[in-house]
């Protein structure tokens, strides 16, 4: 089967030439001193792409998944009291490991349309005192909603509580503010808004999570999820734990480089931008996002409720299958379609691309829906915010 023309996805998405060159360079030995400097520079621009001057930058070889649990099993111990966030799907996966970890697991959890409420977080720490870590997911990317974790990382660290971050898709297209926010153990992925290959976990740690982790008797060490083995020997003795994923990293730099030379905040604007057009092209259509509110909405994908005699398997296929274009499922999070507006795919015209091929399947399945005004109405954003958008990315020396 041939790949699809276009992939509006949720991640891995399609990356550009200038990525796709650098996964071909040469597979260089890890000790050569080339790669090396090459690992430093990409840590470096990593965390300036997180824009902390404080956290220390692991670069952890395997997918995102991998750094998400080995945080859990940095951080946790036997008893421990931990509070998890669920908003949605990868929330209350995190739970599943805190438990298997041996944490005293509570939970704040809404339904899966709606965000975490900052007050509801200060509330429970102010009564439950011997809470130590909240988990929480920035942007729940199987429900298209963003947590607010600007509000909730100064509440926990106000509290001495240690927080876990899962920005695995707002990562590079998201505003996130480690250091202004008080946020202390992040864990990203390149495949998402970064327009990087997926095989890395890109890490953030304060030194508040490394004093909880020396706390833990049984963090790893001697292992593949050991985060104690990259700070001692890596960035202590210069020794990689093992042998590093050398293409993955060739191409996660050469993206963190091309989003540094566009500026961070021209791509979040941009990201912004795009769904902000995608989002009115829904409403247009007759459709509703799948968000409770605009204000919680994901500016890297766009969730849409499906209509209730269309499944989201039927409607992703024939999407698919009879017009080149790669959408995405909910997950199990509800009746959802998703189009991504990640890295590349961040760009004006992708989303009209993106919507003209939802209504159409939409009709071709028997919903009623208006596919021209959907269009136009996102042309029609698009049009009018040219000019904001315009001098918006001209501030960063480019054109939209």
């Amino acid at each position: 089967m041939r790949p699809a023309d276009f992939t509006l996805a949720a991640g891995p998405i399609s990356v550009p030439p200038e990525t796709l060159a650098a996964l071909g360079s040469p597979i260089l030995y890890h000790y050569d001193p080339a790669f090396i400097e090459r690992f430093r520079a990409a840590e470096h621009r990593i965390g300036a792409i997180y824009g902390t001057q404080s956290h220390e930058i692991i670069l952890m070889q395997g997918e995102a998944v991998l750094g998400l649990e080995a945080a859990a099993r940095a951080i946790v111990r036997p008893g421990m009291a931990c509070l998890n966030l669920v908003s949605g799907i990868f929330g209350k996966y995190f739970g599943y490991w805190l438990t298997a970890m041996g944490a005293d697991l509570r939970e704040i959890e809404v339904t899966y349309d709606e965000a975490i409420d900052p007050d509801a977080v200060a509330a429970y720490l102010d009564a439950h005192p011997e809470v130590e870590v909240v988990a929480v997911v920035h942007s729940e990317t199987p429900s298209g909603t963003l947590n607010p974790v600007r509000e909730i990382g100064p509440i926990c660290r106000s509290r001495g509580v240690v927080t876990i971050v899962d920005c695995v898709s707002a990562f590079g297209g998201v505003e996130l503010r480690p250091d202004e926010w008080q946020l202390d153990l992040l864990v990203a992925g390149p495949q998402k808004c970064l327009g990087g290959p997926p095989g890395m976990s890109l890490m953030a740690i304060s030194d508040e999570a490394w004093a909880l982790i020396a706390k833990n008797p049984d963090a790893p060490r001697g292992s593949f999820l050991s985060l104690l083995d990259w700070k001692e020997q890596w960035h202590g003795a210069g020794k990689f734990p093992f042998t590093p994923s050398v293409s993955d990293l060739h191409g996660v730099d050469a993206a963190a480089a091309l989003l540094l030379e566009e500026g961070l905040d021209a791509s979040i604007a941009r990201h912004a931008h795009v769904a902000a057009a995608c989002r009115a092209g829904v409403r247009g259509m007759g459709l509703s996002i799948w968000p409770a509110r605009e204000e919680i909405a994901a500016p890297c994908v766009t969730a849409i409720r499906v209509p209730d005699e269309i499944t989201d398997l039927q409607l992703r296929d024939h999407a698919r299958a009879k017009y080149g274009v790669q959408l995405s499922g909910g997950q199990g999070a509800g009746p959802i379609i998703r189009i991504g507006h990640m890295g590349a795919a961040a760009r004006p015209m992708y989303p009209i691309v993106g919507l003209a091929a939802l209504g159409r399947s939409l009709l071709d399945l028997g919903a009623r829906v208006d596919v021209g005004a959907g269009v136009e109405a996102a042309l029609a954003w698009l049009s009018d915010s040219a000019d904001e958008a315009e001098v918006s990315l001209a501030a960063a020396g480019l054109s939209a």
